[in-house]
């Protein structure tokens, strides 16, 4: 089967152009570059699962680690409840405990969130790159099976996937139920040997920098360039895995 297509986007421009090219679904996330991906807007997960395309939510309300207190993880179940509520079709989530392993409770919590505000309509459920930090990674994709995790994205405990194609390739064979995504520093000509391996999906965020047309001052941060999704890379993704 052909691997399904994710790209992670941060604007409505993004998940339009990720539509209109062919991607099966979009990550929605903010501050990508800087902070690995932070859960977004109201406003932007209002607008962007009105544009078309399944729209999967990241829930991660800092950055940093995947360690969660009590405080933190009600949080992160208020954002899951609202951006379900928004018609986000699945949100990526993650939690670990200090032992990297993991955090089987918090886990349970935000599925919980998920399916019921989800109601009768289906939703998925995706287990973010904090997978990447445990140990005993075919281990952990049963119990988050059990947990109710429809997949899991990863570059294999890589820092990106190309280093980690033995061991994503193990996680496809391990047969677990649980979907592989690969993501982490996907390029264009990486993708054959994805497919190759048998991955359920690719992601990548396809992105780059445009300049800013504003002004950074006191309160805004150090001036950078902004960053967008690149039409010919999604374009070229799409080509690569439906050839």
């Amino acid at each position: 089967m052909t691997p399904a297509l994710e790209i992670a986007v941060q604007d409505i421009a993004g998940a339009l152009i990720a539509r209109n090219e062919g991607a099966d679904r979009v990550e929605l996330c903010a501050a990508l570059g800087v902070t690995g991906g932070l859960t977004p807007t109201a406003g932007m997960i209002d607008l962007a699962a009105q544009t078309g395309i399944d729209v999967h939510v990241l829930i991660r309300h800092r950055p940093g680690g995947f360690v969660y207190s009590v405080e933190e993880v009600a949080v992160l179940e208020n954002d899951i409840m609202f951006a379900v509520s928004a018609g986000a079709a699945g949100v990526v989530i993650g939690a670990l405990t200090k032992d990297r392993t993991i955090d089987v409770s918090a886990t349970k919590r935000m599925i919980t969130a998920a399916r019921l505000a989800a109601g009768p309509r289906e939703i998925e459920v995706t287990f973010h790159r904090a997978f990447d930090v445990l140990d005993n990674r075919v281990e952990a994709l049963r119990q988050l099976r059990d947990l109710g995790v429809d997949r899991v994205l990863t570059s294999g405990g890589a820092a990106t996937v190309p280093g980690g194609l033995a061991v994503l390739e193990d996680l496809v064979n391990a047969q677990s139920g649980v979907q592989i995504m690969a993501g982490g520093g996907v390029t264009l000509d990486v993708i054959d040997a994805l497919v190759g391996i048998g991955v359920d999906a690719v992601h990548l965020s396809a992105k780059t920098g445009v300049p800013d047309p504003g002004v950074a001052g006191p309160g805004s941060g150090a001036q950078a360039p902004l960053e967008r999704t690149d039409v010919e890379v999604v374009r070229a993704a799409v080509a690569a895995l439906r050839k």
